[in-house]
């Protein structure tokens, strides 16, 4: 850009002309006439490039909500059926969930060969089918309806949590450099199959709760955050070098996807903090967690994450990709017990307020943008077939024995008045968005002004305003 088209030039000291270009439906853009604004001293230049900053933040940043709904086709091929909380029969749950629900985004995950086993490798598992052709066919019902598609890579044959992050049966185990390459030309092979049949995914989540590692042959692989990284720097580099592999495949295979790492500490924001501290230069977009406040604690420890990550990390936006609570049956866990069961009883009302506090507590962080709930179509065990072993009781539908119809859980019967029907509100923006710590004193006062920097003595009804720092609509 030329020096004369510059859109700041300094006239004289502290005073200013800002042009702005507006486009008004005609062919050309930059022939159309140009406005002038008067900044009359240093303030309001500083609250005038504040507030611009603010407003177009509040565009440009996005924020997405859904679930992750990876059993949905075992339940349908089941023959379960999921009504509207008024007993109307859902046609499409995919296309329910956007149209009538609000959601933006979905989730599903990938296994390299499932083998229907939980990792304890004894255990009978129906829930682990998901292989690259049935995640295709969902996936591409995703797109299809309108939603970013969330694609959870395993990279095991079954489960992989912190507990558990096998190498799948067929990966070479004795070789790292070989293991590497494996992830590099499955994660590329995967992505190319499905963006052939329309389930090209936005966000490509690069493990499944990797805190301890990934592509584990035993426990001497494992990293541990809670210990400085010189105290396991061998396998640190092991899992980075895997992770980049992983990237570079996701980069040159789809690259307008967003890339996420995984962890599931977001009770511990030292630890987590540390984690994403240790990976270096390993290219990624999004931190993703895990939080469950019967295993992680209450929001003030996930609140406490979530600063540490902006304060460490200003440069990764972090999204909740898994979360859910139980609406019957409660565990009997400690945690449970103290904690949430006296903030959140058990039931519809208990799980409708965690969700609706979780949001609230996100909502203050501009780093969070994105909230997926955990397998929200659970409904039972399955009607015709077995999809669960068990009855996990944290679903958004209700769970009758040998029921085939299944309403979603709501306080009320026959109102929309469920946890399932306010996770669209962390769409919605709160009214308010921060300004720099450093410089919101130029407007740390009562005083209102408008998006010019300039003094506001009659707001009007829905317009923005800057108050006391913050970016706020006039009700």
């Amino acid at each position: 850009m030329s020096h004369k088209k510059s859109c700041f030039y300094r006239k004289k000291p502290f005073f200013y002309k800002i042009r702005l270009l507006f486009y008004r439906k005609k062919p050309s853009f930059f022939s159309k006439e140009l406005t002038l604004f008067r900044v009359d001293n240093m303030k309001q230049f500083c609250i005038l490039l504040l507030s611009l900053a603010t407003f177009c933040a509040g565009f440009a940043q996005q924020r997405f909500v859904g679930g992750d709904i990876s059993l949905l086709p075992s339940y349908e091929a089941a023959g379960d059926i999921y009504l509207s909380y008024d007993g109307t029969q859902i046609d499409d749950l995919v296309t329910y969930l956007h149209a009538t629900c609000g959601w933006n985004a979905a989730r599903v995950r990938l296994f390299v060969e499932p083998n229907r086993m939980s990792n304890d490798g004894k255990t009978k598992d129906p829930a682990v089918c998901q292989d690259l052709e049935y995640v295709a066919k969902l996936g591409k019902r995703i797109k299809a309806a309108g939603m970013s598609f969330m694609l959870d890579f395993h990279y095991t044959d079954t489960w992989a949590d912190p507990k558990f992050q096998g190498i799948p049966a067929r990966w070479p185990k004795n070789n790292d450099a070989a293991l590497a390459d494996s992830v590099y030309q499955y994660t590329r092979n995967c992505l190319r199959v499905l963006t052939a049949c329309g389930a090209t995914p936005d966000f490509v989540q690069i493990g499944n709760e990797i805190s301890y590692g990934m592509l584990l042959r035993d426990k001497n692989d494992k990293v541990y955050p809670a210990l400085d990284k010189s105290k396991c720097a061998a396998q640190w580099q092991r899992l980075t070098k895997l992770l980049q592999k992983a990237s570079q495949a996701v980069r040159e295979t789809c690259s307008e996807a967003k890339l996420i790492i995984h962890t599931e500490r977001s009770g511990k924001d030292a630890e987590t903090a540390n984690f994403y501290a240790c990976l270096g230069d390993v290219d990624y977009d999004i931190i993703g967690l895990s939080y469950y406040p019967f295993w992680h604690g209450g929001l003030d420890a996930l609140s406490a994450t979530l600063q540490k990550l902006a304060a460490t990390q200003p440069s990764k936006q972090v999204q909740i990709v898994e979360t859910a609570y139980y609406h019957q049956y409660f565990p009997n866990d400690a945690l449970f017990r103290t904690l949430c069961q006296k903030i959140w009883p058990t039931g519809a009302k208990g799980q409708h307020d965690f969700v609706r506090d979780l949001i609230a507590e996100l909502q203050k962080h501009q780093n969070a943008d994105g909230l997926y709930y955990w397998c929200p179509e659970e409904c039972g065990n399955g009607y015709k077939a077995e999809v669960l072993s068990g009855w996990i009781n944290r679903g958004l539908w209700d769970e009758v024995w040998q029921a085939q119809k299944h309403k979603p859980i709501t306080i009320t019967s026959g109102k929309d008045d469920g946890a399932l029907f306010i996770l669209k509100t962390f769409l919605k923006d709160n009214g308010e968005a921060s300004l720099s710590p450093a410089l919101s004193d130029f407007s740390a006062n009562d005083l209102k002004y408008n998006l010019s920097g300039q003094k506001v003595d009659t707001p009007v009804l829905g317009q923005f305003y800057i108050q006391n720092g913050k970016k706020i609509v006039q009700k």
